[in-house]
Formats: C-alpha cells, structure tokens, sequence
C-alpha cells in the first residue's frame, strides 16, 4: 500500500497525531490545531511502516515540497546507506553518552544513532516546525522519545549542558549559500572563527558555520561525522574549515562521495564526509573517493596522509585524487595559459548599465560577458559586443574624467550608497568602493559554471567578464592554427568529470583545475589544426 499524502497541512497532521501533544512548541501545536485529523487507516499504515525503519513521513515531505525550495533551507535528506556508515564509523569511535543531530529533520541520523546506542541520550535540533514534529512522530513510534529531546532552533543559537562522558555529533548540515545568509549571522561566524584563533571569510556557506558551533559545544574526547556538500575542500571560504579540522577539531578521515553516488536526495553533487575527534587529531589524516554507495565500507578504508602533508596544502581534492601527471606527448592547460575568473561586483544590479548610469562617458561602460547564456549561445566565437550588456568600470580618481562625466560620475556614486553598494564585502576590499577593476579581456573565455561541460568560446570583440565566467591568459604567444587546435581539442574532452559537482546538479570548473587539465604538446596542437583545414 502506498500512501499519498496530499498537502503539508495533513502532513502536520499526521505527525502530529503519531507525536503526542507532549513537549510541542507553540508554532507546532498551531501546525496541529490547522491540520485535518487523519484517516485511522493511514495512520496506522504510516505507524506501521516507520515501526519497521522506513521514513514516509520524510519521503512525503520531500515530495510536497520541491527541491528548489528545500534548498533555500538546506532541507536535503540523507540516503540510508550513507547514514548506516557514518553510524558505523561512530560506534567504532566508542559509546556516546550522548547523540546530536545539529540539523535533524524527519530524524534519520538521530533514529540510526537511537539504534546504535541503545543507552544515549538523543538530541535533534531542527528549525522549521513541521520537520520538527516529523522527527517527534518518528521518534515516539520507534520507543525512543523518553530519551529525547527536540529542539526547533537555530544550531547556532543553541547551548548544550555539560555531560561526563562522550557527546556523538552526527548528521547532515544544511547547505545553504552565504548569500542567503543574513549580516547577522555572517559576524557570528566570524566571531565564532576568531574565538579559536582562525580568520574566516564571511562568503562561507551554512555548513561550515554548523562546523564552527560544533567546536564551541564539544570537548575534548567527543566525536563527530558530518556530510557536506565537497566545495569547501577548495575554495578560498573554506580553509577555515581546513584549518579547524588540522587543529582543535580534530580530522581523522575524509571520504569524497562522486555525484553519481547520490549523497543527497534529488541532488546531483560532490559530497564529503567528514569524521572528527576533538582534541585528538591522529598523525595521518585518512582520505578516499567513494565512486558509489555501495563502496562506502562503514568508512573503514582510506589512504594514510601525514598531517604535516595535510596542512601544506591549500587544496583538499588533490589528496583524495592525486593528479597524475600528463601522458606522453601532453602537457597541462596551465603551461599555456594562466585562467581567471571573471570579476565580481558585489552588486550586479548597481554596477550593469541601467538608468541609473546616464551621463557617463562610454568609455567607462565596457562590454562585458554578465551570463552564461550569452557564451553558451555564442558557439565557437563571441564576435558582437553590441549584444552584450555595459558594465561601469569608473577610476579610483576621479579627476581623470571631464568635469561634466565627473558630476555624472558624483550623481552615480551618491545613488549607489543610498543602495548599499559601498557596504558590501565585496565593495569594502576594493581600493575605492565605487571602482570595479574589470581585467583585460582575454582571448579565450567558458563558463564557470552549468549542468553541461563548459563552453569554450574565442573573444574576438574584446568583452570582459563577470564571474560567470573564466578568462584565459596566454603565457606565451600562440598562433592562429595552435589556438584553433587547443579549442577544437578542449570542446572535444573536457566533460563534467573535469570540474566538480554541486547541489541542484551545477558542475563548477574553478581556475586550478582547468589549468591542470592535461591538453596535447604544441606541434600536435598545430598539426590537428593544419589537418582539419586540408
């Protein structure tokens, strides 16, 4: 039998009927008083089936609300076979007396955990109160609500009482961007950063915060295993986290899960795994890539890499893949090219050619690539600046415009403040708030990011480019035939294998790894060239 539940309103209900009224917050109670009664045979069909360590009430949820908009919230639930690993890792880390879910939803980690460990107290932290009363639900059905207790908050506003024995910290922090994040939150994070000693950018993602409040609440001894979206592994944001793991939290593995695995429900992306034991940082750090579910072993296997190793460098993903190096007769795409990303404004909207740019001069309104649309569209070559949209790029000083572009100039700089432009992260480390440096075009750009392989498109008319896009810089001067041959060669063998895999199925290529994208040696390159056009 299969059951379908119509709306999150009886989903409340439901839920709320398998809970209890006991311990409910005011917003859940009011979910409850809202919700129709449930039918008693769908009920005891539901009871039935998360009694035997099924989730349809999860399942529903994740079903009545749509991907998009469970990401808003970083509501991505965690497959089974994943969730059975990492409670395997944690009972070989020894008994917890006490278990936290720092981001619970329905409860899966909680209810494996509440398995695992028959004697634990539970803890599952979960802010939106319908999740809230699915974890009550699953709880109360599977015999584990006497030991449990639900909190519908914020992880980050939360404190915990001090226990005598170990605190488990296991589950799946929601992946939510820093642009979602408010101001508030992100000086939290940097504060929270600062406190053990670590300077942390405030472009960090939810999950790593939920990192960081880990480091506040456990003790030495405590232990943890957290899966994340992989990101972090790389980017410039993320050596806060890599800094933490290689001091007070203690990294012992690391297992990166292949999009193709599914770490996350609908979710095509790159996933890690991470296990820590706070204050007790091993000598060698474990790593691995996991190419499916089946693989993941209870996270038992990995390769033993030395810390010192570890700390040195500044990208994670190496170690888990270390990077061959280029076959016979290739070389790497870095040889030839330095690539850089595009430039970011900080507000796309205040810094594009609109009415609030009349006045200014053409010559600080540059051609500029804002979409990765308009490379995708262009095919092999983007010839028409006349399609693209301006974006202003004024001096640091002033004076070098004529005095009637200067009052124009004053005019835009005073509206722009009244909109915030100067208070953006961004905005703030420019030489002058009001100056966006856009770089030298590049002869060849692609996409940055996409659910395809990137474009790889020539830039004969000049254009910049936002930070939608990647800009090639040549190291030495290439001619006409080795550029056509590298480009014909790069449209031909780079997939979505080459870049990495990120929530909603995006796969990003950021800078590094392009240039380390192994690509033929020169005379072939001219000599595939010269062939083709015979």
């Amino acid at each position: 039998m299969t059951t379908i539940i119509p709306s999150e309103r009886a989903l409340a209900g439901i839920a709320g009927a398998l809970a209890g009224k006991t311990g409910l917050t005011p917003v859940e109670r009011a979910l409850c008083r809202a919700a129709p009664s449930p039918d008693a045979r769908v009920l005891a069909h539901i009871r039935d089936q998360i009694a035997v360590g099924n989730d349809p009430l999860g399942e529903a949820f994740s079903v009545l609300r749509s991907p998009l908009e469970r990401r808003a919230s970083g509501a991505v639930y965690t497959p089974p076979a994943i969730i059975a690993s990492m409670t395997a890792w944690a009972a070989s880390a020894g008994k917890p007396v006490r278990v936290v879910d720092p981001g619970a939803g329905s409860g899966r980690f909680l209810l494996a955990a509440g398995a695992q460990f028959p004697k634990a107290a539970l803890i599952g932290i979960e802010s939106d109160p319908l999740a809230a009363l699915m974890l009550r639900a699953n709880l109360t059905v599977r015999g584990f609500a006497g030991r449990a207790q639900i909190m519908v908050a914020d992880y980050r506003a939360t404190t915990l009482p001090t226990v005598r024995g170990r605190t488990l910290f296991i589950g799946n922090p929601p992946y939510v961007r820093h642009h979602d994040l408010g101001a508030a939150w992100k000086t939290w994070f940097a504060g929270a950063a600062m406190r053990v000693g670590i300077k942390a950018s405030k472009l960090a993602g939810l999950h790593i915060h939920f990192f960081f409040k880990t480091m506040e609440l456990a003790r030495k001894g405590d232990a943890g295993a957290f899966i994340t979206a992989a990101e972090w592994l790389d980017v410039n944001y993320g050596s806060a986290l890599r800094q933490l793991l290689a001091d007070g939290l203690g990294g012992t593995a690391l297992h990166v899960l292949e999009p193709a695995a599914m770490p996350f429900t609908d979710t095509a992306t790159t996933g890690a795994i991470t296990c820590f034991r706070v204050g007790q940082r091993p000598a060698a750090f474990q790593v691995r890539a996991v190419p499916s579910l089946a693989e993941l072993n209870g996270l038992s296997t990995g390769t033993a890499v030395p810390w010192d190793v570890v700390t040195k460098n500044k990208r994670w993903s190496t170690l888990v893949r270390p990077m061959a190096s280029p076959p016979a007769g290739y070389i790497e795409l870095g040889e030839l090219f330095r690539v850089s990303r595009g430039q970011v404004t900080g507000s796309n909207a205040i810094w594009i050619e609109g009415p609030h740019t009349r006045g200014l001069p053409a010559s600080v309104l540059l051609p500029t690539v804002t979409k990765a649309r308009e490379l995708l569209s262009a095919g092999d070559a983007l010839s028409d600046a006349s399609k693209l949209r301006r974006v202003l790029s004024l001096p640091v000083d002033l004076g070098e415009l004529e005095p009637r572009f200067r009052k124009a100039a004053e005019r835009f700089i005073q509206w722009a403040r009244t909109q915030g432009a100067a208070d953006s992260y961004v905005a703030q480390h420019r030489r002058a708030w009001w100056s966006v440096p856009l770089y030298d075009p590049a002869p060849i750009v692609c996409t940055y990011m996409a659910r395809r392989p990137p474009a790889f498109v020539r830039n004969l008319c000049q254009a910049r480019l936002l930070n939608i896009a990647h800009g090639f810089y040549p190291r030495q001067p290439l001619d006409a035939d080795t550029t056509a041959g590298l480009l014909h060669y790069l449209r031909q063998h780079v997939g979505v294998a080459s870049g990495r895999t990120y929530a909603g199925g995006l796969t990003k290529f950021e800078p590094g790894e392009l240039e380390r994208i192994p690509v033929p040696a020169l005379e072939t390159l001219r000599h595939a060239a010269a062939s083709r056009l015979d």
